[in-house]
């Protein structure tokens, strides 16, 4: 690694082992530590009686002697999204029983993650190892197959069960070791389904853990190893291809290494190339992720209010999702589709070598740039449609498409923004082709405005603008954001 500070190095802490499975158990006989019940408001109904007219409710109830009907009353449960209610209470098979609120009516593969998220901290809280999760309505929403409800709850458990404690000195195991889902059948089908969730959730921790890191431990030479690694991982599927500094200045990569040029750490260019283990290629696709390990702002240095400079090492959010999504498509080994995963990885610091405000650097196809602002694209979408949702901008209707279909799966925000082109009047420069950005209204257009001259007008091409969801704001950790939409969306282009 090539310059580090503090001798800081992660801990290697290994996810927690969780066994998963789809059981077909009367609920009465189920034993472990916590029974949690998803309810819908609607499933809380009650007759004259006070008592639940919901199945099995009604059954949990009359075994626990009425005693799960009258906490609910006493605790204001109405099964509202968010809420939860957990209690030892005799009379069960299992320990404790809990009721976890899924809103008017769960429809959502978002409103099952959720359940999943809020059982991992029940479980936490009551040190559980075995846990079983059954929904008070066996009926699955009309989009939702009962295997996707199952993959949902599984990748909200995962996730929710999971905390970074690579870089404090004492942490805390979770004692959770199985999770049954009851009620949504059993098989092959919902068996893979559940695999599939297992898969795609450890990528998106992986996609975490690199965001986490701080950027005097995540160089681009630590990226590009973390990189590596996973092509050889998977080797009977993904290569790696690294380009180094000088390799880079070979190819004319000015605008690159004019970022790179002020960090004491050199760049590395990092191509991984996944191919199925077997038959031929129908679609060839690439994911290009930013791999910013940290953006000072360079002269123009990131201050003020909103400047958001100590979040920087997350700029490179884009290559952890790239990443993530390599991780998880080496397992998972679709068939009929080849895809690149490409991130130009540096630091865009300050010295005395650094870019200067006014410069103008010459980027590989040829195209000039004059630099009127050192920091890389912009903030501008996170104040457009605010932490939770990802801007995506395509001139392709059909891509878009896909991408919103993709996200239907994942449970993912997106919405599509303009490519208004009478903008990129403010991007011109009077002494190059361009700048590299334009005023303050509508930078999150511009950004991609000025991706488009980089991309040739024969490629469908989509920027997905992610500044927002990267991070979570209230615990100030990663999110793993656009890590299952890739996936998912590879897999809808992939003959598998």
């Amino acid at each position: 690694m090539a310059h580090t500070l503090g001798l800081t190095q992660p801990a290697n802490i290994e996810l927690p082992k969780i066994s998963f499975a789809a059981k077909e158990i009367d609920v009465a006989e189920w034993k472990g530590d916590l029974l949690a019940v998803g309810v819908s408001e609607k499933d809380m109904t009650k007759d004259e009686n006070s008592k639940f007219q919901n199945p099995i409710l009604k059954k949990l109830d009359g075994l626990l002697g009425g005693l799960l009907a009258e906490a609910s009353f006493e605790e204001d449960f109405t099964g509202k999204a968010g809420q939860s209610l957990v209690h030892r209470l005799p009379g069960l098979g299992s320990k404790r029983v809990g009721l976890f609120g899924l809103g008017q009516s769960a429809s959502s593969p978002a409103a099952f993650h959720g359940l999943g998220e809020a059982v991992a901290a029940a479980a936490k809280t009551a040190q559980a190892s075995g846990v079983a999760v059954i929904l008070a309505s066996s009926e699955c929403p009309s989009a939702m197959s009962k295997g996707n409800t199952a993959a949902a709850i599984v990748s909200g458990t995962v996730l929710g069960l999971y905390e970074d404690n690579r870089y404090k000195s004492e942490s805390k195991k979770p004692q959770l070791k199985s999770l049954d889902i009851l009620g949504l059948g059993t098989g092959p089908e919902i068996e893979k389904k559940i695999k599939y969730a297992e898969v795609v959730s450890c990528a998106i921790i992986f996609g975490r853990e690199l965001v986490n890191s701080p950027a005097n431990v995540l160089t681009p030479a630590a990226l590009a190893a973390e990189a590596s690694k996973i092509a050889s991982l998977y080797s009977d599927v993904l290569s790696a291809n690294i380009l180094t500094e000088e390799q880079c200045r070979e190819l004319k990569m000015g605008s690159y290494l004019g970022v790179a040029a002020a960090s004491a750490n050199p760049p590395h260019f990092i191509h991984l190339c996944y191919k199925p283990p077997s038959g031929p290629v129908k679609t060839k696709l690439a994911l290009v992720g930013k791999g910013l390990t940290f953006d000072s702002g360079g002269y123009n240095i990131k201050t003020g209010p909103g400047c958001s400079i100590e979040t920087m090492k997350a700029d490179m959010g884009g290559s952890a999702a790239v990443f993530g999504a390599a991780k998880a498509l080496g397992q998972i080994k679709p068939s009929g589709v080849e895809v690149h995963f490409i991130v130009a990885s540096c630091e865009n610091m300050i010295s005395g070598k650094g870019m200067r405000p006014g410069d103008i650097v010459t980027a590989s196809n040829g195209k000039t740039i004059e630099i009127v602002d050192l920091a890389t694209l912009t903030g501008a979408c996170v104040v457009a449609l605010g932490p939770s949702i990802a801007g995506i901008f395509t001139p392709n209707d059909d891509l878009a498409k896909e991408l919103f279909q993709a996200s239907e799966a994942s449970g993912e925000k997106f919405w599509r923004m303009p490519l208004e082109e009478s903008y990129w009047e403010s991007m011109k420069s009077g002494v190059a082709d361009m700048v590299n950005t334009g005023g303050r209204q509508g930078g999150a257009i511009n950004a991609a405005l000025f991706l488009k001259q980089f991309v040739d007008e024969k490629v469908k091409w989509m920027h997905i603008d992610m500044a927002g969801p990267v991070l979570n704001d209230k615990k100030h950790v990663a999110t793993g954001f656009g890590i299952s939409t890739l996936v998912e969306w590879v897999l809808k282009n992939s003959s598998s």
